[in-house]
């Protein structure tokens, strides 16, 4: 069922993106305010025309403008989730759920209503209306109403950005596990970079109505025009790790394929798998082993690429035993550690330079 979408709208909100998203994948869509990510979904809903183009889902053509292909967004598949969770207030859970199965019988769409809300943890509140449920409890209404459809391509606009810390963890899981069980791509915009490395596959960054970059979260990451793009003056890596233990001192040591990798505790059980963003600013290199520093970590490193940066500086890609991290030195002190490809050094980095929502569990 891989999603396939081709747009271009003109006027104010000009749009010209492209893009496609696998089956059981979750893409995240990021860029500033008013980059079109919110429009991009909409044309892909039915509930925006573009002017041309053309958009597909597990073999059904919805939108073909050659071909004069329109089909309306109550016929397409397509499972959506609000900001504003879009909610009938005079309605109960069930029934704002089962409003999604108007083509089914009363009893058995009210029976698959509460089946969904039970799954997501929701049983007990299928009969109460949204203005008696917090902002978690609501959005899960909300969820479960898409999934209602059973969506060829379910699509998250910002959906957790109006909920409380812990309401948004559980959200997190939940779409998480959707990712694996649902067979269908699932498409977030997400203007939170933390989120993005959280629950994405593949990222595309969308600037001014145009996809400036897409690929694997960590390609894309790692990519500093496309995070110049977002308006940060970074790039970052993502390295993937095994939590080995949680310390008493209140460091978590990680594994790896490198070595050991010491952090602040970090809320995931011992045996999972993680993927922690290491920003480029936060690594410094060595050639030889460096010997009495506070900083705790300190791993093996092959150079692989050298590019110039912004002024004085460059950007170093290491590899660390088939992984790779960014590092962002000035070209004099490239010169001086005579870093070019192939060239075998050490990647420093302390503890305490990574801060906690920037680990995030990772796919088994």
């Amino acid at each position: 069922m891989t999603l396939e979408v081709e747009a271009r709208l003109d006027g104010p909100a000009a749009l010209d993106a492209a893009f496609a998203a696998a089956p059981g994948s979750l893409l995240a869509l990021v860029g500033p305010s008013g980059a079109g990510k919110t429009t991009l979904l909409r044309a892909i809903a039915g509930l925006t025309r573009p002017a041309a183009g053309r958009i597909a889902a597990g073999g059904e053509t919805w939108f073909d403008s050659r071909a004069g292909v329109d089909v309306p967004a109550h016929r397409r598949r397509v499972g959506m989730v609000f900001q504003s969770y879009a909610l009938f207030p005079h309605m109960s859970a069930a029934r704002n759920v089962a409003a999604a199965l108007d083509l089914r019988p009363r009893a058995a769409a009210m029976a698959e209503a509460r089946r969904l809300l039970a799954q997501l943890g929701l049983g007990e509140l299928a009969e109460r209306r949204p203005d008696r449920m917090s902002g978690g409890q609501r959005q899960r209404v909300a969820l479960a109403r898409a999934l209602a459809r059973r969506p060829r391509a379910l699509l998250l606009d910002e959906p957790f950005s109006a909920v409380d810390r812990a309401a948004r963890a559980q959200l997190h899981a939940r779409v998480a596990a959707l990712r694996d069980e649902l067979g269908a791509p699932i498409v977030l915009v997400t203007h939170d970079l933390n989120e993005a490395q959280l629950l994405a596959d593949r990222m595309a960054v969308l600037a001014e109505g145009r996809i400036v970059a897409q690929g694997p979260t960590d390609i894309v990451m790692a990519d500093p025009a496309a995070m110049r793009a977002l308006g940060l003056r970074e790039a970052a890596a993502l390295l993937p790790a095994r939590v080995a233990r949680h310390e008493a001192d209140g460091l978590t040591r990680l594994e790896a394929a490198a070595g050991p990798l010491w952090l602040p505790r970090i809320d995931a059980p011992e045996g999972a798998r993680v993927r922690v963003r290491i920003m480029a600013h936060d690594v410094i290199v060595s050639r030889a082993r460096p010997e009495g520093l506070s900083a705790a970590n300190i791993l093996p490193a092959t150079v692989l690429e050298i590019r110039p940066g912004e002024g004085p500086g460059a950007l170093v890609t290491l590899d660390l035993a088939g992984d790779r991290i960014l590092a962002r030195l000035t070209r004099r002190a490239v010169a001086a550690l005579a870093l070019a490809p192939g060239t075998h050094a050490h990647a420093v980095l302390k503890a305490m330079s990574v801060a906690r929502d920037h680990v995030a569990l990772a796919r088994d």
